[in-house]
């Protein structure tokens, strides 16, 4: 055979072991697909959120951040299912987790030094920057999975914790107030199983959520005006509101709660269940989530903002957050990507009888690669 054949062959093999890879049973379309909207809403969120100011972009950022974060944590808690705390799933979330936490930690405090001319206010790494909350949340998430699948009543548990927590000041260190406070919906995702998902190809379930995504549209523009950000943030204490922590703050927490927990299932009840053109692209969520954050600090700092307003700077801003997400998902940005995203430092690991673990985490599974600026976004 000659050399040319058996790069065809070769080619061929290669294309149908990448399908497989991609059909394979334990994905599912769906979730991918939900992913890749919700990364994208993310985007779109960090983007806009200098132009709040005009009202129809304050209303679109209040109605994302009701529950784009929420959705991605329930879907992290269901993908997480599988995890046991053995050597090996834990080699895999310090290799996915932890060490892209440090590497974009290291480049956002970069940036702050030399946006500010200086060292920034704290080197401390246990102070998460901007996005990066979300890896801290999802690392600690993950290895308590094994305490939360023995529990008789999961969801009701976490969720007191939740609500207990928001009554004393946490800090920021590891962000332990969104950990606490988001906590519910990654423990939700975990007692979901698979049969729960097809009471959302209902009919009646998809026209209520038709419904539920155009209430809320239409309940972000007075709510937007009236209620502080910070509600949205799930980062702060309900100590530090002027109103009363106990009634009504815990009132409005489990509010808010109700309207992320509709909004979520009525978007996974509208996403498409089948594969789609962007069905692949929900496996490389961390790439936009990690990548984007580090472009829009950039572009923040550019004239950028200062040039646009209205509804012409609402709608170009919105076009350059939907093809920024588009371009960190090429394999060109991913593979340029790979060292801080995907780094494969095992020689960070102890070797045990077996050696290392040298299989990558599918960390979108969770985050969302099959999930504002520095104080005022999520």
């Amino acid at each position: 055979m000659s050399q040319r054949a058996k790069d065809r062959r070769g080619a061929s093999a290669g294309s149908a072991n990448a399908r497989a890879s991609e059909n394979a049973p334990g994905r599912d379309a769906r979730l991918d697909n939900a992913k890749f909207i919700l990364i994208a809403l993310v985007v779109i969120g960090h983007a806009i959120e200098p132009l709040t100011d005009y009202g129809p972009s304050g209303a679109l950022y209040y109605w994302i951040y009701f529950f784009h974060m929420p959705a991605f944590i329930m879907i992290s808690g269901y993908l997480s299912r599988s995890f046991d705390a053995s050597s090996k799933r834990v080699e895999k979330l310090v290799l996915s987790l932890a060490v892209p936490y440090l590497i974009f930690w290291a480049l956002h405090q970069t940036f702050y030094a030399v946006e500010r001319g200086g060292l920034p206010d704290t080197l401390s790494f246990l102070k998460p920057t901007w996005t990066l909350w979300f890896l801290v949340a999802l690392f600690v998430w993950r290895l308590t999975v094994p305490v939360w699948q023995r529990l008789r009543w999961p969801v009701a548990i976490s969720l007191a914790v939740s609500l207990f927590a928001t009554t004393t000041d946490l800090g920021t260190t590891l962000s332990v107030g969104r950990v606490l406070s988001l906590l519910p919906f990654f423990v939700l995702g975990l007692s979901l199983r698979r049969e729960h998902f097809a009471y959302l190809d209902r009919l009646w379930v998809r026209i209520c959520s038709v419904l539920i995504l155009a209430v809320t549209a239409v309940l972000a523009i007075p709510v937007s005006d009236r209620f502080s950000r910070d509600w949205l943030f799930w980062r702060d204490s309900l100590t530090d509101r002027d109103i009363d922590p106990i009634m009504p703050s815990l009132v409005i927490r489990l509010t808010f709660m109700g309207i992320a927990l509709a909004m979520t299932f009525a978007v996974l009840a509208l996403t498409p269940k089948r594969r789609t053109w962007f069905t692949s692209l929900g496996a490389y969520t961390l790439f936009v989530y990690l990548g984007h954050s580090v472009f829009l600090l950039v572009f923040k700092a550019s004239p950028w903002y200062d040039l646009v307003s209205g509804p012409v700077g609402l709608v170009s801003t919105l076009m350059v957050a939907v093809g920024l997400t588009l371009v960190l998902c090429t394999p060109w940005v991913r593979k340029a990507m790979g060292w801080a995203v995907d780094p494969q430092l095992t020689w960070l690991l102890r070797q045990d009888g077996k050696g290392l673990a040298k299989a990558k985490d599918d960390a979108s599974n969770a985050t969302p690669r099959s999930e504002p600026a520095p104080k005022t976004s999520a």
